[in-house]
């Protein structure tokens, strides 16, 4: 069986939110990086999370979670180094699960799912929702060299568009897989509401 890796990009600094976003905690009282976190684990796939320099109390919840750390030297570059940080920190991997910190509510079978297409052989694949296509996004070893050599705010969004004929959308009706959190207000989501993510991982 092909070893999948999952990447959870957490060096964001949360400018909008007002700071430490991903230690904010949901309605329930558990944090939003924690739970990001809690999502690719129990989909059973080990997890690499990247942080920012420094973000000890994030560092240590990730750790206690059983996810690996670590850190993107420059965060404030952009998306895209966060990504190849993540993959270099795992890049013997086959494949790997890219998934946002500030995206909480996405559910375990999504990301079962994608999983189970990348084991299948599908070379990128990700949820989607009413035609829209959302997170996580899985790659294939075949975009190894790709991902490494990301930088910048545009994450894997070129990546991504290149491999519009080979994507495959796998239905789901995980509303999670759209919303993110930017601003507190986002801490309570609208069941079946339209706020999509704002993120650029692509």
């Amino acid at each position: 069986m092909s070893r999948v890796v999952g990447i959870l990009l957490a060096a964001g600094a949360g400018r909008r939110f007002g700071g430490s976003k991903l230690l904010a905690p949901l309605p329930d009282g558990e944090p939003i990086g924690l739970r990001s976190a809690r999502v690719l684990i129990a989909a059973g796939i080990g997890t690499v999370v990247v942080t920012r320099p420094g973000d000890r109390a994030l560092a240590e919840m990730m750790r206690l979670a059983g996810a690996d750390v670590v850190e993107n030297p420059a965060p404030d570059q952009g998306i895209g180094l966060s990504i190849a940080t993540g993959v270099a920190a795992a890049k013997d991997a086959d494949a790997w699960v890219i998934a946002l910190a500030d995206m909480p509510w996405i559910q375990p079978r999504t990301v079962r799912r994608v999983l189970a297409a990348l084991e299948a052989g599908t070379r990128i694949c990700a949820p989607s929702l009413d035609g829209r296509r959302g997170h996580p996004v899985g790659f294939a070893g075949h975009y190894r060299e790709q991902l490494l050599g990301l930088t910048g705010e545009a994450g894997a969004r070129r990546i991504i568009a290149a491999a519009a004929d080979r994507l495959l959308l796998i239905p789901t009706d995980d509303a999670g897989i759209l919303l993110d959190v930017d601003v507190p207000e986002d801490l309570h989501p609208v069941p079946g509401g339209s706020r999509a993510s704002s993120a650029v991982l692509g």
